[in-house]
Protein backbone atom coordinates (compact mmCIF):
# COMPACT_ATOMS: atom_id res chain seq x y z
CA UNK A 1 0.00 0.00 0.00
CA UNK A 2 3.00 2.31 -0.17
CA UNK A 3 1.66 3.96 -3.27
CA UNK A 4 -1.27 5.38 -1.31
CA UNK A 5 0.73 6.89 1.48
CA UNK A 6 2.98 9.88 1.08
CA UNK A 7 5.01 11.29 3.96
CA UNK A 8 2.28 13.77 4.81
CA UNK A 9 -0.32 11.02 4.84
CA UNK A 10 1.65 8.84 7.24
CA UNK A 11 2.25 11.78 9.55
CA UNK A 12 -1.48 12.51 9.68
CA UNK A 13 -2.33 8.89 10.34
CA UNK A 14 0.21 8.70 13.17
CA UNK A 15 -0.99 11.95 14.74
CA UNK A 16 -4.66 11.11 14.62
CA UNK A 17 -3.99 7.52 15.53
CA UNK A 18 -2.68 8.74 18.87
CA UNK A 19 -5.88 10.74 19.41
CA UNK A 20 -8.00 7.75 18.50
CA UNK A 21 -6.17 5.62 21.07
CA UNK A 22 -7.17 8.12 23.72
CA UNK A 23 -10.79 7.88 22.55
CA UNK A 24 -10.97 4.48 22.49
CA UNK A 25 -5.60 -10.14 -2.64
CA UNK A 26 -8.13 -12.02 -4.17
CA UNK A 27 -10.81 -14.28 -2.80
CA UNK A 28 -9.22 -17.04 -0.70
CA UNK A 29 -10.34 -20.41 -1.96
CA UNK A 30 -11.18 -21.58 1.56
CA UNK A 31 -12.72 -19.51 4.35
CA UNK A 32 -13.68 -20.18 7.93
CA UNK A 33 -15.70 -17.86 10.15
CA UNK A 34 -16.29 -17.83 13.87
CA UNK A 35 -19.14 -15.63 15.09
CA UNK A 36 -20.18 -14.91 18.65
CA UNK A 37 -23.86 -15.81 18.91
CA UNK A 38 -26.36 -13.08 18.12
CA UNK A 39 -29.80 -13.04 16.56
CA UNK A 40 -29.21 -9.57 15.07
CA UNK A 41 -26.51 -10.62 12.58
CA UNK A 42 -26.86 -12.97 9.62
CA UNK A 43 -23.52 -14.08 8.17
CA UNK A 44 -25.08 -15.50 4.99
CA UNK A 45 -26.85 -12.21 4.28
CA UNK A 46 -23.57 -10.33 4.80
CA UNK A 47 -21.83 -12.53 2.22
CA UNK A 48 -24.59 -11.71 -0.27
CA UNK A 49 -24.75 -7.99 0.41
CA UNK A 50 -20.99 -7.46 0.09
CA UNK A 51 -21.32 -8.73 -3.49
CA UNK A 52 -23.92 -6.07 -4.29
CA UNK A 53 -21.83 -3.38 -2.59
CA UNK A 54 -18.89 -4.39 -4.77
CA UNK A 55 -20.83 -4.70 -8.03
CA UNK A 56 -22.09 -1.10 -7.90
CA UNK A 57 -18.50 0.08 -8.54
CA UNK A 58 -18.64 -1.30 -12.12
CA UNK A 59 -18.34 1.44 -14.77
CA UNK A 60 -19.69 -0.69 -17.62
CA UNK A 61 -23.38 0.25 -17.61
CA UNK A 62 -24.28 -2.50 -20.06
CA UNK A 63 -22.98 -5.28 -17.83
CA UNK A 64 -24.62 -3.78 -14.74
CA UNK A 65 -28.00 -3.07 -16.31
CA UNK A 66 -28.20 -6.58 -17.78
CA UNK A 67 -26.55 -8.08 -14.67
CA UNK A 68 -23.89 -9.91 -16.67
CA UNK A 69 -20.76 -8.44 -15.07
CA UNK A 70 -18.04 -10.60 -13.51
CA UNK A 71 -19.32 -9.60 -10.06
CA UNK A 72 -22.96 -10.32 -10.97
CA UNK A 73 -22.81 -14.07 -10.46
CA UNK A 74 -22.81 -16.58 -7.66
CA UNK A 75 -24.73 -15.33 -4.64
CA UNK A 76 -26.42 -12.55 -6.64
CA UNK A 77 -27.45 -14.72 -9.61
CA UNK A 78 -30.87 -13.80 -10.97
CA UNK A 79 -30.91 -10.21 -9.69
CA UNK A 80 -33.16 -7.98 -11.82
CA UNK A 81 -32.09 -4.36 -12.12
CA UNK A 82 -35.00 -1.93 -12.03
CA UNK A 83 -33.00 1.28 -12.22
CA UNK A 84 -29.37 2.33 -12.60
CA UNK A 85 -28.39 5.89 -11.72
CA UNK A 86 -25.13 7.71 -12.42
CA UNK A 87 -24.79 11.28 -11.15
CA UNK A 88 -21.70 12.25 -13.14
CA UNK A 89 -21.62 15.77 -11.72
CA UNK A 90 -21.20 14.42 -8.16
CA UNK A 91 -19.46 11.18 -9.20
CA UNK A 92 -22.15 9.00 -7.60
CA UNK A 93 -23.61 5.70 -8.72
CA UNK A 94 -26.45 3.51 -7.47
CA UNK A 95 -28.79 0.76 -8.56
CA UNK A 96 -32.16 -0.58 -7.44
CA UNK A 97 -33.40 -4.06 -8.22
CA UNK A 98 -35.11 -7.19 -6.99
CA UNK A 99 -33.20 -10.21 -5.69
CA UNK A 100 -34.32 -13.84 -5.71
CA UNK A 101 -32.59 -14.73 -2.44
CA UNK A 102 -33.30 -13.02 -0.18
CA UNK A 103 -36.53 -12.03 -1.92
CA UNK A 104 -36.16 -8.29 -1.45
CA UNK A 105 -35.60 -4.94 -3.10
CA UNK A 106 -31.87 -4.19 -3.05
CA UNK A 107 -30.51 -0.64 -3.17
CA UNK A 108 -26.73 -0.26 -3.50
CA UNK A 109 -24.51 2.84 -3.49
CA UNK A 110 -20.98 3.18 -4.80
CA UNK A 111 -18.22 4.35 -2.48
CA UNK A 112 -15.57 6.99 -2.83
CA UNK A 113 -14.55 7.92 -6.36
CA UNK A 114 -13.57 11.13 -8.10
CA UNK A 115 -10.53 11.96 -5.98
CA UNK A 116 -7.76 9.94 -4.43
CA UNK A 117 -8.91 7.93 -1.46
CA UNK A 118 -5.98 9.28 0.55
CA UNK A 119 -7.13 12.88 0.03
CA UNK A 120 -10.71 11.93 0.91
CA UNK A 121 -9.55 10.30 4.14
CA UNK A 122 -7.43 13.30 5.09
CA UNK A 123 -10.44 15.57 4.54
CA UNK A 124 -12.47 13.43 6.95
CA UNK A 125 -9.94 14.05 9.71
CA UNK A 126 -10.96 17.71 9.81
CA UNK A 127 -14.66 17.57 8.92
CA UNK A 128 -16.98 19.11 11.51
CA UNK A 129 -20.68 18.51 12.10
CA UNK A 130 -22.38 21.23 10.11
CA UNK A 131 -26.01 20.42 9.27
CA UNK A 132 -29.13 20.09 11.43
CA UNK A 133 -31.06 16.99 10.40
CA UNK A 134 -34.67 17.99 9.61
CA UNK A 135 -37.23 17.06 12.26
CA UNK A 136 -34.71 15.71 14.77
CA UNK A 137 -33.90 18.28 17.44
CA UNK A 138 -30.23 18.36 18.34
CA UNK A 139 -29.24 15.93 15.58
CA UNK A 140 -26.33 17.14 13.47
CA UNK A 141 -24.82 15.39 10.47
CA UNK A 142 -22.07 15.55 7.89
CA UNK A 143 -23.45 17.83 5.17
CA UNK A 144 -21.47 16.22 2.36
CA UNK A 145 -22.91 12.76 2.93
CA UNK A 146 -26.39 14.16 3.52
CA UNK A 147 -26.37 16.21 0.32
CA UNK A 148 -24.90 13.38 -1.74
CA UNK A 149 -28.22 11.62 -1.26
CA UNK A 150 -30.74 14.45 -0.79
CA UNK A 151 -29.43 17.05 -3.25
CA UNK A 152 -28.52 15.03 -6.35
CA UNK A 153 -30.32 13.03 -9.03
CA UNK A 154 -29.91 9.94 -6.84
CA UNK A 155 -32.85 10.45 -4.45
CA UNK A 156 -35.80 11.00 -6.85
CA UNK A 157 -34.64 8.18 -9.10
CA UNK A 158 -34.38 5.73 -6.21
CA UNK A 159 -37.76 6.64 -4.75
CA UNK A 160 -39.35 6.12 -8.16
CA UNK A 161 -37.63 2.76 -8.59
CA UNK A 162 -38.71 1.50 -5.16
CA UNK A 163 -42.31 2.53 -5.88
CA UNK A 164 -42.25 0.74 -9.23
CA UNK A 165 -40.69 -2.43 -7.80
CA UNK A 166 -43.35 -2.65 -5.09
CA UNK A 167 -46.14 -2.12 -7.61
CA UNK A 168 -44.89 -5.01 -9.75
CA UNK A 169 -43.43 -7.45 -7.21
CA UNK A 170 -45.56 -6.69 -4.16
CA UNK A 171 -44.64 -5.33 -0.76
CA UNK A 172 -41.14 -6.80 -0.50
CA UNK A 173 -38.62 -6.02 2.23
CA UNK A 174 -35.97 -3.45 1.31
CA UNK A 175 -32.24 -3.85 1.99
CA UNK A 176 -29.91 -0.87 1.50
CA UNK A 177 -26.15 -1.35 1.21
CA UNK A 178 -22.93 0.39 0.29
CA UNK A 179 -19.20 0.47 0.96
CA UNK A 180 -17.23 3.44 2.32
CA UNK A 181 -19.01 6.69 1.39
CA UNK A 182 -21.64 4.49 -0.27
CA UNK A 183 -22.45 3.16 3.19
CA UNK A 184 -22.96 6.68 4.50
CA UNK A 185 -25.34 7.50 1.64
CA UNK A 186 -27.12 4.17 2.18
CA UNK A 187 -27.87 5.15 5.80
CA UNK A 188 -29.44 8.46 4.74
CA UNK A 189 -31.45 6.70 2.03
CA UNK A 190 -32.83 4.11 4.46
CA UNK A 191 -33.78 6.81 6.97
CA UNK A 192 -35.54 8.75 4.20
CA UNK A 193 -37.54 5.67 3.16
CA UNK A 194 -38.67 5.03 6.74
CA UNK A 195 -39.28 8.57 8.01
CA UNK A 196 -40.49 10.43 4.93
CA UNK A 197 -42.08 7.73 2.78
CA UNK A 198 -43.36 5.17 5.30
CA UNK A 199 -41.65 2.26 3.54
CA UNK A 200 -41.94 -0.75 5.88
CA UNK A 201 -39.33 -3.41 6.67
CA UNK A 202 -36.15 -1.57 5.68
CA UNK A 203 -32.80 -3.14 6.57
CA UNK A 204 -29.31 -1.67 6.25
CA UNK A 205 -25.96 -3.41 5.90
CA UNK A 206 -22.86 -1.34 5.14
CA UNK A 207 -19.14 -2.07 4.85
CA UNK A 208 -16.34 0.25 6.00
CA UNK A 209 -18.76 3.11 6.62
CA UNK A 210 -17.56 6.41 8.18
CA UNK A 211 -19.42 8.18 10.97
CA UNK A 212 -22.16 10.47 9.64
CA UNK A 213 -23.67 12.29 12.62
CA UNK A 214 -23.53 13.08 16.32
CA UNK A 215 -24.78 11.02 19.27
CA UNK A 216 -28.27 12.54 19.08
CA UNK A 217 -28.55 11.59 15.43
CA UNK A 218 -27.25 8.08 16.17
CA UNK A 219 -29.97 7.67 18.82
CA UNK A 220 -32.73 8.80 16.45
CA UNK A 221 -31.36 6.60 13.69
CA UNK A 222 -31.23 3.45 15.81
CA UNK A 223 -34.84 3.93 16.90
CA UNK A 224 -36.07 4.17 13.32
CA UNK A 225 -33.74 1.54 11.84
CA UNK A 226 -32.91 -1.07 14.48
CA UNK A 227 -32.19 -3.65 11.76
CA UNK A 228 -28.86 -2.09 10.80
CA UNK A 229 -25.44 -3.75 10.58
CA UNK A 230 -22.19 -1.84 10.02
CA UNK A 231 -19.44 -4.28 9.11
CA UNK A 232 -15.89 -3.12 9.89
CA UNK A 233 -12.63 -4.89 9.06
CA UNK A 234 -9.53 -5.10 11.24
CA UNK A 235 -7.65 -1.74 11.11
CA UNK A 236 -9.81 -0.16 8.37
CA UNK A 237 -9.23 3.56 8.82
CA UNK A 238 -12.55 4.85 7.47
CA UNK A 239 -14.86 3.65 10.32
CA UNK A 240 -12.64 5.71 12.66
CA UNK A 241 -13.52 8.88 10.78
CA UNK A 242 -14.55 11.61 11.29
CA UNK A 243 -13.04 11.27 14.78
CA UNK A 244 -14.99 10.40 17.91
CA UNK A 245 -13.64 11.60 21.27
CA UNK A 246 -14.96 9.96 24.44
CA UNK A 247 -14.23 13.07 26.53
CA UNK A 248 -16.82 15.05 24.52
CA UNK A 249 -19.06 12.29 23.10
CA UNK A 250 -22.10 14.49 22.43
CA UNK A 251 -20.13 17.14 20.56
CA UNK A 252 -18.40 14.93 18.02
CA UNK A 253 -19.34 12.26 15.51
CA UNK A 254 -20.81 9.04 16.89
CA UNK A 255 -21.57 5.72 15.15
CA UNK A 256 -25.03 4.19 15.32
CA UNK A 257 -25.32 0.46 16.14
CA UNK A 258 -24.78 -2.30 15.36
CA UNK A 259 -21.18 -2.96 14.42
CA UNK A 260 -19.82 -6.36 13.37
CA UNK A 261 -16.02 -6.40 13.47
CA UNK A 262 -14.08 -8.76 11.20
CA UNK A 263 -10.65 -9.91 12.35
CA UNK A 264 -8.27 -11.96 10.20
CA UNK A 265 -6.71 -14.91 12.00
CA UNK A 266 -5.20 -16.80 9.06
CA UNK A 267 -1.45 -17.41 8.88
CA UNK A 268 0.73 -17.03 5.80
CA UNK A 269 1.57 -20.74 5.93
CA UNK A 270 -2.06 -21.84 5.86
CA UNK A 271 -4.26 -21.60 2.77
CA UNK A 272 -7.34 -21.57 4.98
CA UNK A 273 -8.43 -17.96 5.53
CA UNK A 274 -9.90 -17.64 9.01
CA UNK A 275 -12.01 -14.78 10.31
CA UNK A 276 -13.59 -13.93 13.63
CA UNK A 277 -16.82 -11.94 13.45
CA UNK A 278 -17.51 -10.03 16.65
CA UNK A 279 -21.08 -8.80 17.05
CA UNK A 280 -20.59 -5.63 19.08
CA UNK A 281 -22.79 -3.98 21.70
CA UNK A 282 -25.65 -1.59 21.01
CA UNK A 283 -23.74 1.61 21.85
CA UNK A 284 -22.38 2.16 18.36
CA UNK A 285 -18.95 2.81 19.87
CA UNK A 286 -18.08 -0.53 21.47
CA UNK A 287 -14.53 -0.14 22.90
CA UNK A 288 -13.94 -3.87 22.38
CA UNK A 289 -14.51 -3.78 18.62
CA UNK A 290 -12.80 -1.66 15.94
CA UNK A 291 -12.25 1.12 18.47
CA UNK A 292 -9.88 -1.21 20.33
CA UNK A 293 -7.29 -0.78 17.55
CA UNK A 294 -5.76 2.13 15.68
CA UNK A 295 -7.46 2.61 12.33
CA UNK A 296 -4.52 3.06 9.98
CA UNK A 297 -5.11 0.71 7.05
CA UNK A 298 -6.44 1.51 3.60
CA UNK A 299 -5.83 -2.09 2.55
CA UNK A 300 -8.30 -3.33 5.18
CA UNK A 301 -10.78 -0.78 3.85
CA UNK A 302 -10.57 -2.22 0.35
CA UNK A 303 -11.30 -5.84 1.27
CA UNK A 304 -14.32 -7.32 3.05
CA UNK A 305 -15.02 -11.06 3.37
CA UNK A 306 -12.36 -11.64 0.72
CA UNK A 307 -14.20 -9.38 -1.75
CA UNK A 308 -12.00 -6.61 -3.07
CA UNK A 309 -13.22 -3.09 -3.75
CA UNK A 310 -11.56 -1.05 -6.50
CA UNK A 311 -9.15 1.78 -5.88
CA UNK A 312 -9.21 5.09 -7.70
CA UNK A 313 -7.97 5.25 -11.27
CA UNK A 314 -7.23 8.20 -13.60
CA UNK A 315 -10.75 8.03 -15.08
CA UNK A 316 -12.80 7.66 -11.91
CA UNK A 317 -16.16 8.93 -13.19
CA UNK A 318 -16.20 7.56 -16.69
CA UNK A 319 -18.86 5.12 -17.83
CA UNK A 320 -19.24 2.84 -20.86
CA UNK A 321 -22.65 2.07 -22.31
CA UNK A 322 -23.90 0.26 -25.41
CA UNK A 323 -26.20 2.47 -27.56
CA UNK A 324 -28.97 -0.15 -27.31
CA UNK A 325 -28.88 0.07 -23.50
CA UNK A 326 -28.89 3.87 -23.68
CA UNK A 327 -32.38 3.63 -25.16
CA UNK A 328 -33.62 2.46 -21.76
CA UNK A 329 -32.84 5.75 -20.10
CA UNK A 330 -32.16 9.43 -20.28
CA UNK A 331 -29.17 11.72 -20.01
CA UNK A 332 -29.72 15.23 -18.72
CA UNK A 333 -27.79 18.41 -19.58
CA UNK A 334 -25.19 17.64 -16.89
CA UNK A 335 -24.51 14.19 -18.32
CA UNK A 336 -26.27 12.36 -15.48
CA UNK A 337 -27.66 8.99 -16.57
CA UNK A 338 -30.80 7.19 -15.41
CA UNK A 339 -31.51 3.79 -16.94
CA UNK A 340 -34.98 2.47 -16.16
CA UNK A 341 -36.34 -0.93 -17.12
CA UNK A 342 -39.94 -1.64 -18.04
CA UNK A 343 -40.39 -4.70 -15.86
CA UNK A 344 -42.78 -6.24 -18.37
CA UNK A 345 -40.09 -6.16 -21.09
CA UNK A 346 -36.86 -8.21 -20.88
CA UNK A 347 -33.58 -6.40 -21.39
CA UNK A 348 -31.50 -7.89 -24.23
CA UNK A 349 -28.56 -9.97 -23.05
CA UNK A 350 -25.62 -8.19 -24.59
CA UNK A 351 -21.89 -8.71 -24.53
CA UNK A 352 -20.52 -6.35 -21.92
CA UNK A 353 -17.17 -4.57 -21.95
CA UNK A 354 -15.96 -6.89 -19.19
CA UNK A 355 -16.59 -9.97 -21.32
CA UNK A 356 -14.58 -8.68 -24.28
Amino acid sequence: MKRYMGTRGWFLFYFFGCLLVLSAGRDPKLMKYETNSSSVYNHTLAMIMVEYASAVYISDMTSLFTWTCTRCRGLTEGFEVVQLIVDVESCLQSFVGVAKDPRAIIIAFRGTRGTSIQNWIEDLFWKQLDLDYPGMEGAKVHSGFYRAYHCTTIRPAILNAVKTAKEVYGDLDTIVTGHSMGGAIAAFCALDLIVNHNVPNVQVMTFGQPRIGNAVFASYYSKHLPDTIRVTHEHDIVPHLPPYFSIIPRKTYHHFPREVWLQDTSSTSNRLASYIETVCDDSGEDPNCSRSVIGNSIQDHLSYYGVEFPTDDPATCWIVMDPVIAEYGSIDSEGNVVLFRDLATPVPRMQSLEAK
